[in-house]
Parts: structure tokens; C-alpha cells; sequence
């Protein structure tokens, strides 16, 4: 049986977490609450009690315990399933890095789609929302410009082994404005989210819960 209860949607960074439990093999449950939804206003009652920010992913331990964000989970699965080698350990020289980039991704870029989603939250006047839209897209890019002018990839973004930032960052930068922008600004680490793209563990993943449309992945 699950021994773990996850909160998600597709094409949500709820995807991530969902690509993480399936490299490892760890039997989840999952529920759908497509919290942006504005025909569906029950999604976000029913991630109430897992997030009181009607917010996914929320993964639930069979104590009850709750955690939500999705860096912080992603963190916490690599720890609990270290024979899956997702994440450096404690200890490891890149360990550092591997917390720093977790945490910019989330918190730097991530973070800016509360907004960008809907421009009203901050910018009641509907003429500022492209605006404010255009401006949130040029720093998510300039964001992605300085990770890859600073980071150092191997075979992958840590190094010679996939970990769950990987995993992140080829969920995050998926949302708009899309590879496109992200291939342009940081193409040192297009090739290697490409790869994540076609884990042929993942393949079923990416089709049903994020799949690709048209154009997204021009260059």
C-alpha cells in the first residue's frame, strides 16, 4: 500500500516530486488539485489541510505530517531514499551548491509565478497585467542567466549523477515563458535538462502528467 499521500496537478511543480518518487520506486497516492483552476473551486479546499496556502505539492507522511514546497520536499525525499543517489550527502563537496541552487530556484524564479499567474494579486488595473507579465518574464530569464553563468554541470547539473535538481529544473523551466527563453539564457544547461526530458524512466511521467506542446522546445 502507499505510504505516501501527494497533492498535486499536472504541469505544476507538484511534477517534480512526482518524477523524484518514481526514480526512486516509492508507492504514492495521489491527489489531483488543480488549484488555479477558477471552474473548480473545490481544488483548493481540498488541499486545505495539507497547505493552508491552497498550494501544491503538499506530500503528506504516514504520520500526518505535512510538507509542503516543493524544494524543501524534493530535499527531504533525496534524504529519506539515499540508495536512490538523488541529491549529494551531507558531507559531500558539492553539497553546498547543490542547498544553494535548490533554494534560488525557489525562491528566485518559482516564487515569481504567484504573481505572474495573476498579475490582479499585486496590480489591480488590468492595463499594467502585461506589463507587469513582460517584466516578471525578463527576470525569470535573467534568473536562469545567472544560475548557468555560475554553476558548474558535469554530465549533470551536480556532476556525474542526476539528482533532484535536475528533476526541478526541467519542471520549472517548462512553465512560461517556456525552454525557449531558458535555452537562450542559460544554454549551458539545455543539453542536460534535455536529458532529464528523455529519462526513459520518466517517459510515461512526462506524457501524462506534463507533456510537451508544440514549439516549446524551439530554440
Amino acid at each position: 500500500m502507499p505510504t505516501l499521500t501527494l497533492y498535486g496537478a499536472p504541469g505544476s511543480g507538484a511534477v517534480a516530486v512526482e518524477a523524484a518518487l518514481t526514480l526512486i520506486g516509492q508507492p504514492y497516492s495521489l491527489i489531483d488539485a488543480v488549484t488555479w483552476d477558477e471552474d473548480d473551486r473545490t481544488s483548493g479546499d481540498r488541499v486545505l489541510a495539507a497547505n493552508p496556502l491552497r498550494q501544491v505539492p503538499a506530500l503528506v507522511l504516514p504520520t500526518g505530517e505535512a510538507l509542503t514546497e516543493s524544494a524543501a520536499i524534493l530535499i527531504w525525499l533525496a534524504e529519506q531514499y539515499p540508495g536512490a543517489r538523488l541529491a549529494p550527502a551531507p558531507g559531500d563537496p558539492r553539497r553546498g551548491q547543490f542547498l544553494r541552487w535548490m533554494s534560488f530556484v525557489s525562491a528566485a524564479i518559482y516564487s515569481l509565478y504567484w504573481v505572474k499567474d495573476d498579475p490582479t494579486r499585486l496590480a489591480p488595473d488590468p492595463a499594467a497585467g502585461p506589463v507587469l507579465v513582460a517584466r516578471t518574464d525578463d527576470r525569470i530569464a535573467e534568473c536562469w542567466r545567472m544560475m548557468g553563468e555560475q554553476i558548474t554541470p558535469g554530465a549533470w547539473l551536480m556532476g556525474e549523477a542526476l539528482s533532484v535538481l535536475d528533476l526541478y529544473v526541467a519542471v520549472v523551466s517548462r512553465f512560461r515563458p517556456r525552454r525557449q527563453r531558458f535555452y537562450a539564457a542559460a544554454p549551458n544547461m539545455a543539453d542536460i535538462i534535455r536529458r532529464v526530458d528523455a529519462h526513459p524512466q520518466l517517459q510515461t511521467l512526462w506524457a501524462e502528467r506534463y507533456p510537451f506542446e508544440p514549439g516549446w522546445d524551439a530554440v
